[in-house]
């Protein structure tokens, strides 16, 4: 296929080549049992691959059972997790895609239900989603919201253990075949609540003050960093802004660092420190009250200011959902990598068809060998129909 577009340009980074822009952003699926993958996870992966996605990420996955959102969330904390992951990572690779894993650990967001059921907060001991419910920990007494569980505070050994359990799961991200991994510091989880000042009340090391609050992402970084692989990308996810006391300027300043502790990409999310997104305003400077009233790309300028004040590569997301504009987005140089969740779920085949609108020449070839012969069949069938008319 001739490259002519910049969303379908390769992408190194460290001893990885992508080979298009397109990201799978990490899209929890609550359906893994005590931690393993079941068939799902293997369905739900594999779609993007054959669907042309550069970089297909794995979902949040806890690095400990107290890390889950759910009680049907993936884990990644044993290593019978890891051998389940192995078939989805080796069919990612064999159809040309990369593919990669968000480790997370939900904080004083976990021991929920599943959005489905309205992700409500489960009482402690609670089985009717599988394994029981448990209490949640993070930095400070501050719960999440109204009827949400009052966290355990969080002692320095307890954090000593949870940097551990992040490294420790990084390891064991190498052995199921991942090729690149991500922290998620984002929307309102554990590392996210170090870092707000809503959350994070601490007067000790891990608190107070930017440094302070910085600290345990920071020393998270250090640990993943050590035990992933060097020739093996490292991205991390952060809430650029919140809302809350978290600022934008705050994540230039934790990007910087991020990027001394060999952290590569970061991906640029907002909002959930309070259990809801963080909104920009609309063009007009009018407010954006609602999910259903976001404007396309609305966290698009968030990785652009971060690239441009860290010097550091981007995802961009939030509402990338046309060819056109993620095009557009990358020859701005507004980011380097197009992070889409929802869309691919419409589509999975989004990359695909992105491909046929920017390109004028052998659009299908990007499709898989057992899907092409009859689709081009198809599409000459279609331009028959049109003469004839």
């Amino acid at each position: 296929m001739k490259n002519n577009t910049k969303l379908f340009s390769p992408l190194k980074l460290r001893g990885v080549t992508l080979p298009n822009r397109v990201v799978l952003s990490p899209l929890c699926m609550y359906s893994a049992n005590s931690g393993v993958a079941s068939n799902w996870q293997f369905a739900h992966l594999s779609t993007f691959a054959r669907g042309g996605v550069g970089l297909v990420f794995a979902e949040a996955t806890a690095v400990e059972p107290k890390g889950r959102i759910t009680p049907r969330c993936l884990g990644i904390w044993t290593d019978e997790q890891a051998e389940a992951l192995k078939p989805t990572t080796e069919f990612i690779t064999s159809m040309g895609s990369v593919p990669g894993i968000q480790i997370a650990h939900a904080g004083r967001k976990a021991s929920a239900s599943p959005p489905w059921d309205g992700g409500k907060p489960l009482r402690i001991g609670d089985t009717a989603w599988g394994d029981p419910s448990w209490e949640v920990m993070g930095p400070s007494a501050v719960p999440l919201a109204e009827g949400w569980q009052t966290p355990h505070v969080m002692s320095e050994d307890d954090i000593a253990a949870t940097i551990n359990n992040f490294a420790s799961s990084a390891s064991r991200a190498v052995t199921a075949g991942f090729k690149v991994l991500e922290i998620h510091g984002a929307h309102g989880y554990l590392i996210h609540s170090f870092l707000s000042p809503l959350s994070n009340q601490r007067n000790d090391a891990y608190g107070g003050d930017l440094k302070g609050r910085m600290r345990f992402a920071i020393e998270v970084a250090e640990a993943v960093r050590a035990s992933w692989p060097n020739d093996l990308p490292l991205f991390f996810r952060i809430s650029a802004v919140d809302n809350h006391g978290w600022s934008i300027e705050d994540s230039v300043v934790l990007s910087n660092e991020l990027k001394l502790r060999g952290v590569d990409v970061i991906d640029c999310s907002a909002g959930g420190i309070s259990g809801a997104p963080a909104f920009r305003a609309k063009d007009d400077g009018s407010p954006v009250k609602t999910s259903s009233d976001r404007p396309l790309g609305f966290q698009v300028p968030y990785a652009s200011q971060i690239r441009k004040g860290a010097g550091v590569a981007t995802l961009a997301v939030g509402r990338i959902i046309e060819a056109h504009q993620a095009e557009k987005i990358l020859n701005d140089d507004s980011a380097d990598l197009i992070g889409i969740g929802r869309e691919l779920m419409y589509n999975p085949f989004w990359t695909l068809h992105a491909a046929e609108q920017l390109k004028s020449e052998d659009v299908l070839e990007g499709w898989p060998d057992q899907y092409r012969w009859a689709i081009t069949r198809r599409a000459d069938l279609e331009q028959g129909a049109k003469n004839q008319r």
